[in-house]
């Protein structure tokens, strides 16, 4: 789950963080209010979505006057931003930060990440943060620093303390950064974060280091620990249909093929659209089956894809282990079938693990004409050759 820059850095100033002073604002005259309160020469008007490049899509402006933020607040509050991340549909922007303007000295990067390699927590760091640093990084310009931090409960002072060293950092803001860095752990692991990213991370002339652009992202699997973070979600700014389906307890992603996708387990899924893809085919979508969805849940995941009207097969790729068997998404399919009446599409199956012999014998019960693979490479070159028969 994505938050706004402003909640992230509200979260994380108990944990060390350094803000620029500024508020949130829904109108222009709310916005010219908070520059007045701040009494700053200048001050930052800054659209809040869910995506970075916004500055390039004049999504972020400097402005000189109470007056000028009222201004800048009215051309961007209700309008539709397109950056880079947005895609070209782009996002409404409703609601504004107006923060006080920082002269940064210099600008770092820093990000707290989980390493997809080892499962450890990872942190990166840059003594060249700023614009563009995905291009950057991506070109080779931009020299990168990465400390494994393993599962984030130790401190690992000394590691953390040269990794500082090797931005530049001495004195005063090496301290600094290294309480920075030590309580941005505490917050990645007390708050089953996923992604903390702070770019630029400014460091002032008075010798301060202050965020001003913070990234921060939560582990949906983990929010039913944390019930205020929950409803921090922003639904104008998340699809109603993967909103729908987080409350089935389903992890969905619509995507622009033709092959309806689904698994029990965030690897499987993604092992299985890498497959399809391998395969020459085209996800409709990813779909991952929480251990704690019932068969009803599974129904509304399988009427996601019966009413996509560009899908032309289904793949089922299931290994029943734990809490979810291979019968409860068996179930699903039929009682969604049933209910849509959809029944001329090809079903794809690869059962494993936990009741998979009763699933299939669900299937029948169910009238579910099912073609039955015995492992994942063969169900995911069926199920492309069969999408492309019906196309």
């Amino acid at each position: 789950m994505k938050i706004h820059e402003f909640q992230a850095k509200h979260l994380l100033t108990p944990y060390g963080l350094q803000a620029p002073d500024g508020a949130v604002a829904i109108t222009a005259r709310e916005a010219g209010d908070i520059a007045r309160r701040l009494g700053v020469q200048h001050v930052i008007v800054k659209a809040q979505i869910h995506a970075g490049g916004r500055k390039r899509a004049g999504g972020v402006q400097r402005v000189g006057s109470p007056v000028e933020a009222e201004v800048a607040a009215s051309r961007l509050i209700g309008e539709t931003l397109v950056t880079a991340q947005t895609g070209p549909a782009g996002q409404k922007v409703r609601r504004i930060l107006v923060e006080a303007a920082v002269v940064a000295m210099r600008e770092l990067h820093l990000a707290l990440l989980v390493d997809s390699a080892s499962g450890e927590l990872m942190l990166i760091g840059s003594a060249k943060g700023g614009e563009d640093i995905e291009e950057r990084a991506a070109s080779g310009d931009l020299p990168l620093s990465r400390l494994k931090l393993g599962t984030g409960q130790e401190r690992r002072t000394d590691e953390i303390a040269a990794f500082v060293t090797a931005l530049g950092l001495d004195g005063a803001l090496h301290a600094q950064a290294c309480a920075l860095v030590d309580g941005l752990r505490r917050a990645f692991v007390e708050l089953d974060a996923s992604l903390i990213e702070i770019n630029p991370l400014a460091v002032t002339a008075g010798g301060a280091l202050v965020a001003l652009d913070v990234k921060m992202v939560f582990d949906d699997n983990a929010l039913f620990r944390h019930a205020d973070l929950a409803a921090l979600r922003d639904e104008d700014e998340t699809s109603a249909i993967e909103l729908q389906a987080q409350r089935h307890q389903l992890n969905y992603v619509q995507l622009d093929g033709d092959i309806g996708m689904v698994a029990n387990g965030a690897g499987l899924g993604l092992a299985t659209l890498d497959m399809v893809v391998a395969a020459k085919g085209r996800p409709a979508n990813f779909m991952d089956i929480r251990t704690t969805a019932t068969s009803l849940d599974v129904a509304h995941g399988f009427r996601l894809l019966l009413d996509n009207p560009a899908t032309r097969a289904i793949l089922i790729n299931v290994h029943g282990g734990g809490m979810q068997a291979c019968d409860t998404i068996a179930e699903g399919l039929g009682i969604a079938i049933r209910r849509t009446g959809r029944r001329s599409l090809p079903l794809v199956v690869r059962l494993a693990g936990n009741n998979a012999e009763f699933a299939r014998s669900r299937f029948e019960n169910f009238g579910c004409a099912i073609i039955d693979c015995p492992d994942m490479w063969t169900a995911a070159s069926q199920a492309v050759s069969l999408a492309a028969k019906g196309a």
